[in-house]
């Protein structure tokens, strides 16, 4: 597994480093956002580790911008903010992860691990915080299941297991251009803005056996 992590702060960064090559991961980094937007187009990594407080420009500012340029590398916040709307935010822009700078490490190679494999990731004690937000949002005005195609059934189920466009491409037999345009047409008809909504959705109401 190959990470690179984006990072204003030197011990952390340098001690993350560390523990992820005393883990049998190798490990490099950027020390400013644009120093990381300059070089992640030419690298090839499995993840990018994003710190979401940095002066110079936001770990979400940096999201935003890696997402516009299509960077399709998974992009996950590691920070030390607990705050709902950093949550909600980052991943409604595209993160495929979000977890906390003082977690286990153990844990955190778990998660990462669980990132290459395609699946979604949110910090343990921050699951009822996600969960409560996007009941929140989904309570009114709740479009319903129904108006979805069978495959896009399926592929909101597939989603719903955190699976990414080119796992469920392979699961379903189709292109992960397909997958992709079932996934908009799924946000477009029942009204959300993110896939992270779309499982709290389907397993809320219990949608997919």
């Amino acid at each position: 597994m190959k990470i690179y992590i984006i990072d204003d702060h030197a011990l952390f960064r340098n001690g993350l480093i560390a523990l992820l090559e005393s883990k049998q991961i190798s490990a490099s980094a950027a020390a400013s956002p644009e120093q990381g937007l300059a070089e992640i187009p030419s690298l090839s990594v499995d993840i990018i580790l994003l710190d979401l407080r940095m002066p110079q420009m936001s770990g979400l500012e940096v999201l935003k911008t890696l997402k516009a340029k299509n960077i399709t590398t998974p992009i996950v916040m590691l920070t030390t903010s607990t705050q709902e709307h950093d949550l909600r935010n980052c991943l409604k822009h595209g993160a495929q992860g979000y977890l906390l700078k003082d977690m286990d490490p153990d844990e955190l190679v778990d998660a990462l691990d669980e990132v290459v494999k395609g699946s979604i990731v949110v910090t343990q004690n921050m699951t009822h915080v996600l969960a409560k937000a996007l009941r929140d949002e989904l309570t009114d005005n709740e479009p319903s299941f129904d108006s979805l195609t069978s495959r896009e059934e399926e592929v909101a189920c597939q989603v719903s297991s955190g699976y990414s466009n080119k796992v469920i491409a392979r699961e379903l037999g189709i292109s992960d251009g397909t997958v992709k345009l079932h996934v908009k047409s799924i946000l477009k008809k029942l009204s959300l803005s993110s896939r992270v909504e779309v499982a709290v959705m389907v397993t809320q109401k219990g949608y997919c056996k």
